[in-house]
Formats: C-alpha cells, sequence, structure tokens
C-alpha cells in the first residue's frame, strides 16, 4: 500500500493489494487518467496518454485544443469547455453560464481515511490506509474542486470522492457532481447489472457495451429495488474465475446514476454519483459540497475476485456495528406468521415454542402502534396499540425476556399514514407540492426529513418506546418511493435539493439511533430490497434482502446480491409452505440451507407448522452455530448458477486460512435418467487434506478442485445437501481416524 508522486513526471501512482492506479498532470494543468490494473514496475507510464497523436497538446497545436478535450481521458471531467462526452461536473454561475474548466494546483498524501461530512463513508487507521486529496480550481467560477483517492492495505480497490467550494463572493448552482470517472482504453467488455422489481431484486443482467451510453439508475428517492447502485465491467471472455473486472459501487442511499459510455475512439467512460435529474444545489460564498464516496475493485480473477475484494472491504472498513464480527442472534419474525392478527398472547405463544427449539430473539413486525389493525392507518403514532398489547410495551417484553428471548421491534419512522394523529396535526410535514395533488402508495406519504423539526419528533417517539423496556434490535423500514417532491420549508431556490436533503436526514436519524444506542441490532429494510446499499451498510450490519422468502427465488435474489455484499449483510428467513409470495412448496431442509447463507432467522408460526419441520430447528440453529464463522469471515465462491440451465446452484464458504470449508448444494429441479454430476469445488489448499462430513472420507483439495465432487441425481425438485469440510493433517479414512 503506497501513493507517491514523480515530480518530473507530474505522475500520481496509488497502489495496494495486486493493483495500479495511475493519473498524470497534463499540458494545461488537467488531471488525467493513465492506467487501472495489475501493478507495474515503477516506471514512465505517461507514454499511455498517447499525447504525441493528433491533436497532440494545446501547447502543440491550439488551433483544435477542442479535440484535444475531447479525447483526454479526464479524471473528472468537466461540462462546457469541448470535451462532448458525459461530464462529471457541471455548474449555473450567477451570471447564468454552465461551463466549468477546473485545473490541478495542488495535492497532499496522508495516512490514514477521513470521512465525509453527513455522508456514510469508508474508514481505515493510519496503518492500514492512505489518501490522496487533489486540490483543482476553476479562476473563472472562484470555484475550489477537491478529489479524494484512498487506498486500504491489501486490497485491490480504489476509494474516491469529490468536494466542491465556493470561494468566491458570488452564488453558485452546481447542478452535478459525479462521485468517480473512470476511463478504460477500449471496449471489449461486458456490462453486467443488478436489476429487478419488488420481491426479486438484483437479479444479474450482461450486456456486451455499444456506442454510445448503458446506464442504470434510481429517480425513486432510494437506491431502489429495480437497480441497484453497482456495476461491473467484465472482459468479454471473462467469468466467474477469469477475466480482467472493474466493479463500481456507490456508498450512498439516494438517486444515483451509474453509466457505461463507448465514445467514437471506442474508449469507454464508466461514471457513478447521484443522479443529476432534478437535482441541484445552491452554493452561496463559503459553502461546500460532498459527493458520496464511490468504490471501485480491479480483479483479475474475474467476478468472484472482485466480489471477495468488495466483501472483504465493506466487512473491514465499511460495517461498524459490534455485531460485523460477532454471531447474529437466531430470530423469529412474526410477519408472516400473523401479519396484523396478533396480540400479547399470540405473541408469547410464539415465543415460548420458539425459545424450546433454540431461537435466540422474538421480533415484533408491523401491527403493534397507533390503531393499526391494516396498512391503511397509525404510522407516525409511534405509541403502543393498547388493545393487541394491554398494560403496554414492557409486560410483554418482560415476558418473552423470561423465556430466555431477546425482543427486537419494527419501525417504519419515514412514513405517514393520512390516518394518523400525526398528519392530522401535522400536514406540512409530509413531503408534497402545495396545491398538487398527492400521489399515495401503500397509503401513506413520506415525511420531510429535511426538516429538523420532523427528525427532532420523530426520533424523541423512537426513543421513547426503546427506553420503555429491553429492547435489542431494530428492523427499519421504508415502504414506498417519493413522489411530488417538495418541501415546505426549503425556499424556492433550494427545492431541488430535497431529494439529497431527505438521504442527508435519514443518515442523521439513523447515526443518533446507532450513536445513543450503541448495543442495538439495526436491521434496514425498503420494502424489502429497495435500499440494499453500502450507504445502509454504514449504519447497520444487516440488510433485508426482500420480502420474498422463497428458497428457490432467494437463490437468483441472494446470488445477485454477493457479488457485491458479504453473506453477512443479508437478512434470510426460513418461511412457511406454500410460501406466500409465489404459493411454492420447498423441503424445511433446502429453506435452511439457503438461510443459512445469510443472516439466518425464521419467519412462520412455528406453533402451526408441521411437527418434522418443527423437529429440524435445533439441528438447523446448531448447524448455522457451528459454521457461521465461515461464512461470516470467509470467502465465498459461487460454483452455480441459478441464472443458468444447469438446473442447481452451488456455493462454498471458505476460511480465511483454508482449514474450514461449508459446500452447499441446490438442486432446483430433479432429472429422469441421468448419471451424478461433478461438482469443483474452489478456494482450498491444493496441498493439503480435507475430511468430508458427508462420508468420512479424507480428499486432497487438488482433487476436490480439479476431479471434483460426485453429486447425485437427488430425489425430487428442490432438494440440498450441505457439507463441512475440515483440514486433516494426513490421509485417514473416518474409521481409521
Amino acid at each position: 500500500m503506497n501513493i507517491t508522486y514523480d515530480e518530473k513526471l507530474r505522475l500520481f501512482r496509488l497502489t495496494a493489494g495486486d493493483m495500479l492506479y495511475a493519473m498524470a498532470v497534463t499540458d494545461g494543468e488537467y488531471l488525467a487518467h493513465v492506467y487501472y490494473g495489475k501493478a507495474l514496475p515503477d516506471e514512465d507510464l505517461t507514454e499511455l496518454l498517447r499525447l504525441d497523436e493528433p491533436p497532440f497538446t494545446p501547447s502543440v497545436n491550439n488551433r483544435d485544443k477542442a479535440c484535444y478535450m475531447d479525447t483526454l481521458p479526464f479524471e473528472c471531467p468537466c461540462f462546457g469547455t469541448g470535451d462532448y462526452r458525459e461530464h462529471a461536473v457541471e455548474i449555473l454561475d450567477d451570471a447564468g453560464m454552465s461551463a466549468c474548466d477546473f485545473r490541478y494546483v495542488s495535492h497532499s498524501i496522508t495516512p490514514g481515511k477521513p470521512g465525509l461530512p453527513g455522508l456514510p463513508a469508508t474508514f481505515g487507521r493510519e496503518q492500514d490506509a492512505m489518501t490522496l486529496c487533489i486540490l483543482c480550481r476553476d479562476t473563472h467560477a472562484r470555484l475550489e474542486l477537491e478529489l479524494r483517492y484512498s487506498v486500504f492495505r491489501g486490497l485491490n480497490a480504489i476509494l474516491r470522492s469529490a468536494l466542491v467550494r465556493n470561494t468566491g463572493d458570488k452564488n453558485c448552482r452546481l447542478r452535478r457532481l459525479l462521485s468517480a470517472t473512470l476511463t478504460l482504453d477500449e471496449d471489449g467488455y461486458d456490462m453486467l447489472t443488478l436489476n429487478g422489481s419488488w420481491a426479486r431484486e438484483r437479479h444479474v443482467e450482461r450486456c456486451r457495451l455499444h456506442m454510445g451510453k448503458q446506464r442504470v439508475d434510481s429517480l425513486r428517492g432510494e437506491s431502489s429495488h429495480q437497480h441497484n447502485p453497482f456495476f461491473a465491467l467484465l472482459e468479454q471472455n471473462g467469468d466467474e474465475d477469469r477475466g480482467i473486472c472493474y466493479g463500481l459501487n456507490l456508498i450512498y442511499s439516494g438517486n444515483f446514476m451509474a453509466q457505461a459510455e463507448v465514445d467514437q475512439h471506442r474508449t469507454v467512460r464508466a461514471q457513478l454519483g447521484i443522479n443529476p435529474t432534478d437535482f441541484t444545489w445552491l452554493l452561496e460564498p463559503g459553502e461546500e459540497f460532498a459527493a458520496p464516496e464511490a468504490v471501485l475493485v480491479w480483479s483479475e480473477q474475474g467476478l468472484g475476485g472482485m466480489s471477495r475484494t468488495f466483501h472483504d472491504l465493506y466487512r473491514q472498513h465499511l460495517i461498524r456495528s459490534k455485531y460485523r464480527d460477532m454471531p447474529r442472534p437466531v430470530l423469529i419474525n412474526n410477519w408472516e406468521a400473523t401479519y396484523f392478527d396478533f396480540d400479547a398472547e399470540k405473541l408469547l405463544a410464539i415465543a415460548k415454542e420458539a425459545a424450546s427449539l433454540g431461537i435466540e430473539m422474538l421480533v415484533m413486525d408491523d401491527g403493534w402502534f397507533g390503531h393499526r389493525d391494516s396498512d391503511n392507518s397509525s404510522l407516525g403514532d409511534w405509541y403502543v396499540y393498547e388493545k393487541k398489547l394491554k398494560g403496554g410495551l414492557k409486560p410483554l417484553v418482560d415476558k418473552v425476556r423470561g423465556l430466555g428471548l431477546k425482543f427486537g421491534i419494527w419501525f417504519e419512522p419515514e412514513m405517514i399514514s393520512p390516518d394518523s394523529d400525526l398528519y392530522r396535526a401535522h400536514p406540512d410535514w409530509a413531503i408534497r407540492i402545495p396545491g398538487r395533488e398527492m400521489t399515495l402508495c401503500r397509503e401513506q406519504y413520506v415525511l420531510d426529513y429535511s426538516r429538523q423539526d420532523v427528525r427532532d419528533y420523530v426520533y424523541g417517539m423512537l426513543r421513547d418506546i426503546l427506553t420503555s423496556a429491553d429492547i435489542s434490535y431494530v428492523k427499519w423500514d421504508m415502504n414506498r418511493q417519493l413522489t411530488e417532491v417538495g418541501s415546505g420549508m426549503l425556499p424556492a431556490d433550494r427545492q431541488r435539493e430535497l431529494w439529497h436533503r431527505y438521504v442527508l436526514g435519514v443518515y442523521e436519524l439513523m447515526e443518533r439511533l446507532v450513536t445513543e444506542f450503541p448495543d442495538l441490532l439495526l436491521e434496514n429494510c425498503s420494502g424489502g430490497g429497495a435500499r440494499f446499499d453500502p450507504g445502509m451498510l454504514y449504519y447497520s450490519p444487516q440488510i433485508w434482502a426482500s420480502d420474498d422468502t422463497d428458497a428457490v427465488e432467494r437463490l437468483k435474489i441472494q446470488y445477485g446480491t454477493s457479488l457485491c455484499y458479504p453473506v453477512s449483510a443479508m437478512g434470510a428467513h426460513v418461511s412457511d409452505c406454500p410460501n406466500h409470495t409465489v404459493g411454492r412448496s420447498t423441503p424445511f431442509q433446502t429453506r435452511g440451507h439457503v438461510a443459512m447463507a445469510g443472516t439466518f432467522g425464521y419467519e412462520l408460526d412455528v406453533t402451526r407448522i408441521p411437527a418434522e419441520d418443527r423437529a429440524q430447528i435445533p439441528e438447523q440453529i446448531a448447524n448455522y452455530k457451528r459454521y457461521s464463522h465461515i461464512m461470516q469471515e470467509g470467502d465465498q465462491f459461487r460454483i452455480g448458477n441459478p441464472f443458468g440451465t444447469e438446473g442447481f446452484d452451488a456455493w462454498i464458504f471458505v476460511t480465511k486460512d483454508k482449514r474450514e470449508g461449508l459446500f452447499t448444494y441446490v438442486q432446483t429441479l430433479s432429472r429422469p435418467n441421468v448419471r451424478s454430476r461433478r461438482i469443483r469445488l474452489k478456494g482450498l489448499d491444493p496441498e493439503g487434506w480435507y475430511r468430508c462430513s458427508d462420508n468420512g472420507k479424507t480428499y486432497s483439495g487438488a482433487y476436490l478442485m480439479q476431479a471434483g465432487l460426485r453429486m447425485p441425481n437427488l430425489w425430487g425438485d428442490f432438494q440440498s445437501r450441505q457439507i463441512y469440510f475440515e483440514k486433516t493433517e494426513q490421509y485417514k479414512t473416518e474409521e481409521e481416524a
């Protein structure tokens, strides 16, 4: 890990892990991208800029400077000065002009990793990280642009962010500030994105890059079910284990843009940041604006290598909760068990049975507050519904605690129902445009979190509940998107800031929550997985991956999610069958194996499920406890592909020291008259020997990875197997040992 600057070549070199990121200050004081890939010797890389080709440089051929501007691989391309590709920064100055031109002024290199004002960001100690800050200036507009680049020891990742500061004496409007731009010298890549909708989030789509712009984004006020703020550029012959791959992810939970553009010279400009649509930010003299942090990951081991870098980065340098490195409690949530039809007696019946089976926490979901018997009322009235919980919350919690269980609770604190005391008292607290019809979604509106008075009031209600009883866990939900985006508090010239100010308000409230209640396990949720992004991981170590709990559907959801996010962050539960979303019935064992590739729990009425299913719960919990360290701390290797036609999915987790591995195989469809499959494992020590829990035999790591493990055709659809491998010193069968 190192950051250096060659004064003679005016070349920056950032190294970490096996990678090198290089950029240079060129003629005219422009900052240009030079190289991002496998580490190289310390030599002159500036030839890669090809500044000796037409149209040359402005000092040689100023008559064609516009052509130079339209070909230079800018680190932060500006609008209006000759670069006609997608730009990263755009302003509207006090005279109504939009052109800007930021040029290099100075830089500093410091140990450690600074944070960002009001935003989630990665962190690192001085011995673990280094940061380069490059100061650029537009002298005409009297603006400063600070570009930040950070590297972490042992990780093939670059962390990037940008900050604009108004150093003049006139107002300026910032119309766009993307977090990262990356230029690749050729277009031989596929673009992989994670797309979907409610109940089928983060499905994988891979398309070949073509001339023009390919983009995913969100304008919903959240990172969204439809598109995740992540994309990868992968060599066209690359796959899970081979090929150069670049992954980009935005640490942000609101409107975003992720785009790859192939230009007239077939170079690729990849960009990521806040969606510029309907965005402006007024910068008065002395004010500044910080863009969210972008994560860039390089891999020469295909998608798998990229994923493992993301996983390690987020586990080590983004997630702050004390639960990051702790076994998570096995919980049971009453949502699919009861929906709104419950009272204290019903919850206690579930808790008693759950406790007898080894479950460790009861989570009370939606319906405990206001007068909420359906989703048509009471959001915003965060006080106990006495009809269901006579005597309030504490008697119920005390009884649950008396059974040996922890207690968790559901909130949706960003929303307000028209039928609520809060809305009747403060209709202006909802996001709205005065005089325009308000669009309902799930019979609710969105609270204006740009307002400090709203945030303070909501937090006061949350705090009252959390201090009224011994509560260990909060599920924070958000079930609708933003519409008619206007605030009763912002002046007209700041109304278009509301999209971003809303997200900043959410972050502030979550920061207050985890600061005052550091022992709280916070799980984020947004109608399932609509806000599964790194911004949320900064505040909560786990996020509910999807409202779809069907084991077969979850294979696709969890596969796509794992491309960027560690399984320790994925909320996953065993639910009842027929599944409440798709009506499918799957074996209880398979449901357990799939949910174990996440933060394991249950979402069913344990008092009513079949006895044979109930009997499996103690063993499932014991296995999760036995193996959770492998999944939570180890490396993940995807083997099967649920989006393929092979009829199976498979994966293995391997500890960092390669002493243990947990392999899971799920046969989605049974086949007639076929032979067994050979499944080649990954990630083991090829020179080591491993005892197989399935048959007691010992195999070399090389055998398991090259020859493979024979997996027979299982009887019936949706069957699964889980096998534990432990390193042993010599070749022995179980009987010989």
